[in-house]
């Protein structure tokens, strides 16, 4: 069914509004805004990154349209972890209004921070860990702690008058974190006690049954793999992700290996985890990459980025060629990271020119190199359970993933009526213990294309994609301003066909005549003209090489 966009009613007063600028119906972008007493909070501000279909664009941030006139209203920015689909799309937001609070953990805001200093902001942040209650305008927050793929994350839950959100941000249940923070049920339990109006929860694992293994079944496989491994071993993580690094250190130091870091993210990270002390190194164990080329094959572990197949990250550039390290027979690769939904193709081509270059790739698909930091369909039962909440709305995660999510949450006795499933733009309003929807905006992707933000289109990504699948077209003709008569031309040139350009000798008479036809009906507009030229040869292109391509045409009067 088409979205049918519809404008809110007017906040009524004791009324909490709740919109998800991003996150709903993708994995990426979370972002959700919440409304109260004529304040705003938002809770996450991250970043989407591009699919296939989305040619020469670098990032996807929310639609930040809604709140772009209000942005004084804003008293602050919760950042729940440091992952770059929750706090990607900062320095955005902070370019239209630099002074606006963030609030986060210790480690969050660290990475936001170094993240702020290459776009030359100085941020103001309030540091807050669980369990800390802080007063920001009307909404009195409560910190939770939950774990994740990353230390320090938190739960939010958001109390006012109208009632109690509670937002989990990404999470998971491991009952034995390998830093020993449990995910806070006690702290969910009393929030359950008290009342929690509408729950925003995680939905990323939702269709996936029972439990999410437990981080610490990877630190022996790693161990093992990099134990067998004949020569360099290279692993591919996201650059946020601690513990896999942790764990990947570990594994180097109890191999006799030593470790460098590869790609400017994970450097920045971890050397901010390291000194923040949520990195553990051993002594002599880390060297700089540059000198690691030095060491014998069988004495060195790279930690790098690029698990998801980016085009410029280490790893693709590596199965390219086109990095200072070549793999080669007898290397091991491990890509210690889960597939983000929309990049299969993009890692499975990395996979095989790895592979094609005599690497043995690991993988999630043929060992346990890696687990989710999201909780499964398990876990999300206790906590429907243990919270007990009124209203549900299932967020971070594709549409299959909030359906499930909200069965799940039927399943356990909340009525289909309290569980929404919105969508980026939903408008959605609580008051004494009722969810309801009362509008949906219409909201776009904004582009991030080099040093342009927002200015790349729909239309734009289209005509990268005809440019790339189906070639381009150009025709020069020119004619006398006065008769219409054809004085050079057609001259015809084309990019992206295996043909040679003599195959379009047999339209140019076509053109001509086409030409020749329009000014004797006294068509004399060059931009007229150009049509014809443009539906004639495309008619043609279309019936003889099956091909759809941009065509340019350039009619000049003389």
């Amino acid at each position: 069914m088409p979205t049918t966009f519809s404008e809110p009613p007017a906040l009524a007063p004791q009324t909490l509004r709740v919109i998800p600028l991003g996150g709903l119906g993708e994995i990426g972008r979370n972002m959700t805004v919440f409304e109260y007493e004529g304040k705003l909070l938002v809770v996450d501000c991250g970043v989407l990154f591009p699919e296939e279909h989305q040619p020469g664009v670098d990032l996807i941030l929310p639609d930040f349209e809604p709140i772009k006139d209000r942005l004084d209203d804003v008293v602050g920015v919760v950042l729940t972890h440091g992952h770059e689909d929750h706090i990607g799309a900062v320095p955005y937001l902070l370019r239209l209004k630099s002074d606006i609070p963030l609030i986060g953990s210790k480690l969050t805001l660290a990475l936001v921070e170094a993240k702020l200093k290459e776009h030359r902001i100085k941020a103001y942040t309030l540091t807050v860990q669980e369990g800390q209650e802080e007063q920001v305008g009307p909404f009195d927050l409560e910190f939770v702690a939950v774990n994740h793929s990353i230390p320090d994350a938190l739960a939010v839950a958001i109390h006012t008058d109208a009632g109690t959100v509670l937002a989990t941000g990404d999470f998971k249940m491991d009952q034995l974190p390998l830093d020993g923070r449990l995910t806070d049920l006690r702290a969910f339990a009393s929030l359950g006690e008290d009342g929690v109006d509408l729950f925003l929860v995680d939905s990323t694992n939702a269709d996936v049954p029972g439990f999410t293994p437990l981080e610490r079944d990877i630190g022996p496989v790693l161990d093992q793999v990099i134990a067998k491994a004949p020569r360099r071993v290279i692993v591919a993580s996201f650059s946020s992700h601690v513990h896999r690094v942790q764990q990947v250190i570990d594994a180097a130091a109890a191999n006799g290996r030593r470790l460098a870091f590869l790609g400017r993210s994970m450097v920045r990270n971890m050397t901010i985890a390291e000194d923040l002390g949520y990195l553990r190194v051993p002594d002599g164990v880390l060297i700089d990459y540059k000198k690691a080329q030095d060491l014998p094959d069988d004495k060195i572990v790279y930690m790098s980025t690029g698990s998801q197949g980016e085009p410029m990250a280490v790893l693709s550039r590596m199965a390219n060629l086109d990095h200072a390290i070549e793999p080669g027979p007898g290397d091991t690769v491990i890509l210690a990271s889960s597939l983000i939904p929309g990049n299969e193709n993009a890692v499975y081509r990395v996979i095989d020119g790895l592979t094609k270059l005599g690497a043995n790739v690991v993988h999630k698909g043929n060992a346990k190199v890696h687990v989710s930091g999201h909780a499964a369909a398990g876990e999300l039962l206790y906590c429907y359970n243990i919270l007990q909440p009124r209203n549900v709305m299932p967020v971070h995660g594709e549409y299959r993933h909030l359906i499930a999510n909200a069965k799940l949450a039927q399943d356990t006795g909340i009525p289909a009526g309290n569980t929404i499933i919105a969508e980026n733009g939903t408008v959605v309003d609580l008051k004494d213990g009722v969810a309801r929807v009362v509008g949906q905006l219409d909201l776009g992707f904004v582009y991030v294309d080099g040093s342009t933000v927002g200015e790349i289109t729909d239309a734009d990504l289209k005509d990268r994609r005809i440019l790339g699948e189906e070639g381009f077209i150009s025709v020069i003709v020119v004619v006398d301003a006065a008769t219409g008569r054809i004085i050079t031309g057609p001259e015809i040139h084309a990019r992206g066909f295996a043909e040679d350009d003599k195959v379009f000798d047999d339209v140019k008479p076509k053109i001509a005549a086409a030409l020749t036809e329009a000014a004797q009906s006294g068509v004399r507009d060059t931009h007229a003209l150009s049509q014809v030229v443009r539906r004639t040869i495309g008619r043609w292109v279309n019936q003889r090489l099956r091909r759809r391509p941009m065509i340019v045409p350039l009619v000049i009067e003389a």
